[in-house]
């Protein structure tokens, strides 16, 4: 019987050692892999019952596990949607082939990296066929409530080249001086205009047409104008009509006194600002606050637009993407503005290294790594998102080679002692 035993660990030694072998020719195949994470094998010993004060031989066996939760080096590339996990937390990717075959939502992998490009549908996708998921953006740019534990509302992060974009313009502040001598006795009262474009609902060019008529008095200066506002969408309707006084003291001369709504919204002065409603819906004017020293003046003997700020776009094409630590993907357009468009978030679970692992360095949760989460980037225990990155293999080949060493002398070993094995029973049989 021991002898036996003897043999029969051996065997599992020799089995053991051949299971290390195949994990450690795994991590050195997959030395130059992105995102790969080595395989691991652990010995455990067989200890059987001994009966008479006789030791028999149990064995060895293996347990192996991919450590998930080692994370490597990142490294540099040109592709703004090259992205790595810096810290904890995993991408959410689907693969192309479930989430084009359209029979329910597609199923939701994980991945610590990734080379993503459009393709031909604008989707993200890597060349082994993982699409990166995202929570789309509302068109505000704000991220709906999703729930955080399920990924029913992840989506195909999708980038198209013929992709459009245009933001209406909904305030202008008005930064310009009227010439304090056309209020005065004997000025020729003539009306000054100032057109300011602004875009539409539609991404259309519109605009306000600011019409100034200075109160010419029989003696003295008035210091007071009238300033009419039309709009070029609806021709022949004033949307606004006002007085403006200003002041003319040594302290604040030039500065605006008083504000008098003859139509249109009502004139905020702490603000500085009043509604008027262009064709397409309210619009916010700032002229400048009581007082204050922006906005309109009213100095010297020059008709001077200083400085006139809007919000809105005119239509933009998409010309570039690219993923901010929080997650957000941002669209450029040749336009010069840049919109939200989808937030990545970074899946976490208690045990990594419980997961299923699966081909091309992905990954699905399981009972043994616990429920999934989907945190915003760079919050809870996750890390950030980064881009113009790509993670490194985990595999350090120098110690792979070391235990490729330690792994061929223990299998040697093992033959070695079925050889002895071999020599004892032959002596045995000789016995007979």
């Amino acid at each position: 019987m021991t002898i036996s035993s003897s043999l029969n660990a051996s065997v599992a030694g020799l089995s053991a050692n051949a299971t290390r072998l195949s994990a450690i020719s795994d991590n050195i195949a997959n030395s130059g892999t992105f995102g790969y994470k080595r395989a691991e094998i652990d010995f455990e010993s067989l200890v059987l019952a001994q009966f008479g004060g006789r030791y028999t031989a149990g064995g060895v066996t293996t347990n192996s596990q991919r450590l998930i939760d080692q994370n490597s080096s990142l490294v540099n590339t040109s592709n703004p949607t090259d992205l790595a996990v810096g810290g904890r937390g995993f991408l959410p990717v689907s693969l192309i082939s479930d989430v084009e075959g359209g029979d329910g939502a597609p199923q939701m992998l994980l991945t610590t990296t990734g080379s993503f490009r459009p393709d031909s549908n604008g989707r993200l996708v890597t060349a082994s066929g993982l699409v990166l998921m995202g929570w789309p953006a509302n068109a505000d740019q704000t991220i709906p409530q999703f729930s955080r534990d399920t990924a029913d509302g992840l989506q195909p992060v999708q980038i198209s080249a013929n992709q459009l974009s245009g933001e209406p313009t909904t305030k202008v502040d008005l930064g310009l001086n009227l010439p304090a001598t056309e209020t005065e006795t004997g000025a020729s009262g003539d009306t000054l205009e100032l057109s300011v474009e602004y875009f539409d609902n539609l991404g259309k060019s519109e605009n306000i047409l600011f019409t100034f008529t200075p109160t010419v008095p029989a003696t003295g200066s008035s210091n007071e104008w009238t300033v009419t506002l039309t709009d070029t969408a609806q021709p022949g309707v004033t949307i606004g009509e006002y007085t403006l006084q200003f002041e003319d003291s040594r302290t604040a001369g030039g500065r605006l006194q008083s504000v008098t709504d003859v139509s249109g919204g009502p004139y905020d002065p702490v603000t500085g600002s009043f509604i008027v409603n262009v064709a397409g819906g309210p619009m916010e004017i700032e002229i400048g606050a009581i007082g204050g020293n922006t906005g309109l003046t009213q100095l010297s003997d020059s008709f001077a637009p200083l400085q006139i700020n809007k919000d809105g776009s005119p239509v933009g094409n998409l010309i570039s993407a690219e993923v901010d630590p929080n997650g957000f993907v941002f669209a450029t357009f040749d336009s010069g503005i840049t919109r939200v468009i989808y937030q990545i978030p970074l899946v976490d679970v208690p045990n990594p290294n419980g997961m299923t692992s699966l081909a091309q360095q992905t990954y699905l949760p399981s009972t043994d790594s616990g429920t999934f989460f989907l945190w915003d980037a760079g919050t809870g225990p996750t890390g950030e998102v980064v881009s113009f990155a790509r993670e490194e293999s985990a595999t350090y080949v120098a110690g792979e080679l070391t235990s490729m060493i330690q792994t061929q002398r223990a299998y040697s070993s093992n033959a070695r002692v079925i050889q002895t094995v071999d020599e004892i029973l032959q002596e045995t049989t000789n016995l007979v």
